[in-house]
């Protein structure tokens, strides 16, 4: 743990002055970061209050509050009474504050392009897929109960929309393989034998965190199809249980075995895979979904 630490630390320091945090005002605007985040959250809410703000960016409400009224001292921010609420006032951006967040917006942009832009597209990639995970790995874990559900109204959706946007983001994949999600869905959707195939929705809170479905391939054969957990549900052993409620069913359903289709790079789901028992029994290299990878069918025996 120590060791972490010290290399959080490090990391810490390097990328504070790597992005121009130590100057005398951020990015040379003459704003504290804590001022510049308040501008970009006003920005880009719409008309939000202080309550808004403050837990968004962790920051105390005195602290706050006194980054509000130099804010509107210098004519950047102007308040309006809620219609909702009297007592609250919500938060807008003068002109001259639309103006200031535009420059440091587009500064912010510039600065980041010249840290970045010696990079090649796979070490692009890679700093993508790292950031990615730091931010995956931070993120604060549900606290509420996990229940697994039958999909309700707009889940179908919802299932495509995820796999779109995580798949792209962290493997690069573009839009064939959202008409490929959606197409499933469809089949899915319209065809399901509700006697022999099923689909989960897990959700915490109102907060949907993964899902997975399972699918007749034959009378005697089941496949697992779309298994998707959200970054910041990874860890809780989500995966494990979604996994273990399709073998549950399949085993109900008379059933004598189960597939499913995956990919060499998705390591955390193949060893999953593995740890229930399934074996890879073919594999073939494709570019369907934009880069070149290898996908693995594997097979367990009920």
């Amino acid at each position: 743990m120590d060791q972490i630490i010290d290399r959080a630390r490090r990391f810490n320091r390097f990328y504070t002055r790597a992005i121009g945090m130590l100057g005398e005002g951020y990015l040379g605007s003459g704003f504290t970061l804590a001022e510049a985040r308040v501008i970009y959250e006003i920005a880009h809410r719409d008309r939000p209050t202080a309550s808004d703000i403050g837990p968004a960016l962790g920051l105390d409400p005195g602290y706050l509050s006194r980054i509000l009224k130099r804010l509107e001292a210098q004519g950047l921010v102007a308040r309006v009474k809620a219609h909702d609420d009297r007592r609250q006032s919500r938060l807008t951006l003068t002109p001259a504050g639309a103006a200031a967040f535009a420059d440091l917006d587009g500064g912010a942009r510039r600065s980041m392009g010249a840290l970045i832009e010696h990079l090649g597209p796979g070490e692009l990639d890679r700093l993508s897929g790292a950031m990615a995970q730091i931010e995956t790995l931070l993120t604060p874990r549900p606290a509420g109960e996990i229940m697994l559900r039958p999909p309700q109204p707009g889940d179908l959706g919802w299932v495509v929309s995820r796999h779109a946007a995580i798949y792209a983001r962290e493997q690069g994949w573009g839009p064939r393989f959202e008409a490929h999600v959606a197409e499933l869905i469809g089949k899915l959707g319209l065809n399901a034998d509700v006697t022999r195939e099923r689909c989960w929705i897990a959700e915490c809170d109102g907060d949907k965190l993964g899902c997975v479905f399972l699918a007749k391939d034959d009378e005697t054969t089941a496949r697992i199809r779309l298994l998707l957990l959200e970054p910041h549900a990874r860890g809780l052993g989500l995966g494990r249980r979604l996994v273990q409620q399709c073998l549950t069913f399949a085993r109900q359903a008379g059933y004598r075995d189960v597939v499913l289709w995956t990919h060499a790079q998705l390591a955390a789901a193949r060893a999953l895979y593995a740890a229930f028992g399934f074996v890879k029994e073919a594999e073939a290299a494709h570019s369907e979904f934009g880069p070149e990878v290898l996908s693995e069918t594997w097979r367990m025996t009920l």
